[in-house]
């Protein structure tokens, strides 16, 4: 029988990859920290502080083009994903534009924490609660699935999907899973109450 292709690529244990994954994992967990550090920042402005109707459009504004930007970013990087796993492009195609879309993605992400400050966010809404929690979940997820990229870009790039091991599989799948769940929601609530807010001219 043979062996998965991730066995195959992975180094043997030793002293240095040990020191190596407790600084990787050291790292993640900070920047999880600030990420919701950045978040609740966002929730608790925007739920106590009264930026007017002109900071309101501004913000508004600047929030539908962060969402464009991140969340479209996020769909192309996907799609190509999708395309590797059904034998359509190699591996590294998708790990390079990925790469190269992580400033977009976190670009626009930063900018829906600022400018979500700035729409007076109703948490009193248990709708708009899932919306905020969608966010959080999202940005946590992207940052957890960091180890598993890694270990799929030290890969040959003509590794299929099938080759990979049963943990890789299941790990890369549920972020894809949790990451489409997270920005559909939240895109779908945030379309639903601005357009409940224009009806009822708030």
């Amino acid at each position: 029988m043979t062996a998965p292709a991730l066995t195959k690529a992975e180094p043997p244990p030793g002293p240095d990859r040990q020191v190596a994954g407790r600084t990787t994992g050291t790292r993640l967990f900070l920047l999880g920290l600030l990420c919701t550090a950045g978040w609740l920042a966002s929730v608790l402005i925007g739920h106590n502080v009264d930026c007017g109707p002109e900071l309101h459009r501004v913000g508004l504004a600047v929030h539908i083009l962060a969402l464009v930007l991140s969340f479209g970013t996020i769909l192309g990087v996907d799609w190509l994903g999708l395309l590797w796993l059904l034998g359509k492009v190699q591996m590294h195609e998708s790990g390079k534009l990925e790469a190269a879309a992580k400033p977009l993605i976190w670009g626009g992400l930063a900018l829906l924490l600022a400018s979500g400050a700035l729409i007076d966010p109703d948490l009193a809404n248990p709708v708009t609660a899932v919306k905020l929690g969608c966010v959080l979940v999202l940005m946590l997820n992207g940052l957890s699935i960091a180890p598993a990229m890694h270990q799929l870009m030290a890969l040959p790039a003509e590794t299929r999907f099938g080759g990979l091991g049963r943990r890789l599989r299941a790990r890369l799948l549920t972020a894809l899973t949790i990451s489409q769940a997270c920005w559909w929601t939240a895109v779908l609530i945030g379309l639903i109450n601005s357009t409940l807010r224009r009806w009822s001219g708030t």
